[in-house]
């Protein structure tokens, strides 16, 4: 899809234009983004002039501030590191981006001499004097990490490179009456049984969309998640009910490379249209909680937790390496806490 973006003046409000042919999926996924607005008199789309949107949209002020060529080269070496090692494109797009941002802060000084004190530095007067996120911050952190301890042998000690303090969020989990409610919003076949194969099955987004007609197999009664995050294959189970959910809609749409096809045989259905059928299903019974479709997966974790499922087969389940990504449903379920006696009843 092509694009562009530059800046432009709303109400004396500096802004980023976003120009592009008319396509719904991006139109979704601009409107997800914080602050966006839809101008009627310019016939564009336009979104805060912050530096992380600047980044997104590669915005580069004038006059441009490039990395030295030494870190040109090194991004390049970096680059070339991860494709070898097998990484999303996602996440090399994000690394060696991250990495060019930090390298071009030190364009004047060799690679080779950049030192703990110099990250800190970095963090000090380029990510918090801008106001970056805390995500953003990672991102440089692993970006860093990685480059130095792999294509780069230098003064860094990783060990002491600090990453911003994590934020200790609950997930957000639907009960059990509003996820039967929004699953049975839809009258659209293919849209009720995408959005109840996430909440009966647990599954992310892009396992969704990245599922095969092949991957559900009815006679062991599981779906194969294949390469799902950190390209782990795992199982989960299929109810009787929604195994004649997917055959109703596998006999009324016959896909064929993908379980869930967008406009065209051959292609999955859009990540962008998916969250808009949720959106719809929400308009539709009222509910206005900011809910995602991750909302669905935490809630699947929770009522498995809270009917006395094992936390050890959860952590299965979800794909999670570790037991302690798990455990956080443990603070959400409300299974022991109603049990628990309010002093102010004894009043």
């Amino acid at each position: 899809m092509n694009w562009k973006a530059k800046l432009i003046k709303r109400g004396g409000e500096s802004r980023i234009a976003i120009y592009f042919e008319k396509n719904q999926d991006w139109i979704d996924r601009i409107k997800e983004l914080e602050g966006s607005r839809w101008s009627q008199t310019l016939g564009v789309w336009h979104l805060p002039d912050t530096l992380e949107n600047r980044m997104l949209f590669r915005i580069i002020e004038t006059p441009i501030k490039l990395p030295s060529a030494e870190g040109i080269a090194h991004i390049e070496k970096f680059k070339c590191w991860l494709l070898s090692r097998r990484y999303s494109d996602s996440t090399i797009a994000t690394y060696s981006e991250a990495l060019r941002y930090f390298l071009t802060f030190y364009n004047e000084k060799a690679v080779a001499e950049i030192n703990n004190d110099d990250v800190i530095r970095y963090n000090n007067e380029y990510i918090l004097n801008n106001k970056l996120s805390g995500s953003f911050q990672n991102q440089i952190v692993n970006a860093i990490k990685l480059f130095f301890s792999t294509v780069r042998d230098t003064k860094i000690e990783l060990d002491k490179i600090h990453r911003p303090k994590r934020e200790k969020l609950l997930p957000n989990v639907l009960s059990k009456e509003e996820v039967k409610i929004i699953l049975n919003a839809h009258s659209n076949l293919k849209h009720k049984t995408m959005l109840s194969l996430i909440y009966a099955c647990g599954l992310r987004r892009s396992e969704l969309l990245h599922l095969k007609p092949a991957d559900i197999d009815s006679k062991r009664g599981v779906v194969v998640i294949r390469q799902g995050k950190g390209k782990k294959d795992r199982i989960a189970p299929l109810s009787d009910k929604i195994l004649v959910m997917l055959r109703d809609y596998y006999v009324a749409h016959k896909p064929t490379t993908y379980l869930f096809e967008g406009k065209f045989n051959g292609e999955p259905y859009s990540e962008y249209s998916l969250q808009s059928v949720l959106k719809q299903a929400l308009q539709k019974v009222g509910i206005t909680k900011p809910v995602t479709l991750h909302w669905l997966r935490h809630s699947f974790a929770t009522h498995l937790l809270e009917s006395g499922t094992d936390l050890r087969y959860i952590q299965e389940l979800l794909g999670h390496n570790s037991s302690k990504t798990t455990e956080i449903y443990t603070h959400v379920s409300t299974k022991s806490i109603q049990q628990i006696k309010s002093p102010f009843d004894d009043l």
